[in-house]
């Protein structure tokens, strides 16, 4: 039978632990309410709303983790600055690669053949896989349209171009044909919109103060046109 200092002994250090145990415990839920506070201040702070209980909880351990990066960072003595709480803590690191395919925001692989359009397949593959992420749907877009639509600015076909512009010619005609209705032939064509009327209304605009209007007006219904 053990001595009876001993039992004590043993009882007072399983005392000690569980209070220190319980200590922690509390700290812990102590430092939790306190940091639930911190986030929903910076919540209103900076405007952040979320859609639903799972998403906020979702972003408030990455808040968590960032402000005990920061508080951590803060306490090294060497550095010349200090880190604060900004409007982006609730957010992961970028990460350090990413595979589109993977997402399927990539279509096929694309041949420009002996044209130097590289700038048009450049410009179609970016607006592919953002259409890809918006809408869930990977369509094949005509970078022949580019190559022959496109050539009133810096872009000029199969003599080369560059992506900027090949956007800003996309957002001026309201969108771009896809690789079906104008398909590519890797050669400088004349800028052809019956490529896209025979698939879809194109939309056309006519000045009614021009002089020439009631003649060309009675021409186009003499020839059916409208």
């Amino acid at each position: 039978m053990a001595p009876i200092w001993k039992s004590i002994h043993f009882s007072n250090i399983l005392l000690i632990i569980l209070s220190l145990w319980a200590c922690q415990a509390a700290s812990r839920t102590l430092n939790e309410a306190s940091m639930l506070e911190r986030y929903e201040q910076w919540m209103v702070q900076y405007g952040r709303v979320y859609n639903d209980a799972t998403e906020k909880e979702t972003r408030f351990e990455i808040f968590k983790e960032n402000v005990k990066r920061i508080e951590s960072l803060n306490t090294v003595g060497n550095r010349t600055y200090m880190l604060s709480v900004n409007g982006y803590e609730n957010v992961t690191a970028v990460p350090s690669s990413m595979d589109w395919r993977k997402k399927g925001a990539v279509t096929p692989i694309k041949d420009q053949g002996q044209c130097g359009s590289c700038w048009a397949f450049s410009a179609v593959a970016a607006m592919e896989g953002a259409t890809q992420l918006k809408t869930g749907k990977l369509i094949s877009l005509s970078e022949q349209e580019l190559v022959d639509c496109d050539t009133k600015g810096v872009d000029q076909g199969c003599e080369g171009g560059e992506m900027d512009d090949a956007f800003l010619f996309v957002q001026r005609n309201k969108g771009i044909a896809s690789e079906t209705t104008y398909p590519y032939t890797a050669a400088d064509n004349t800028c052809n919109t019956k490529e896209g009327v025979s698939n879809q209304p194109i939309a056309v605009a006519i000045d009614h103060a021009e002089a020439r209007f009631p003649i060309l007006f009675k021409w186009c219904i003499h020839r059916s046109q409208i």
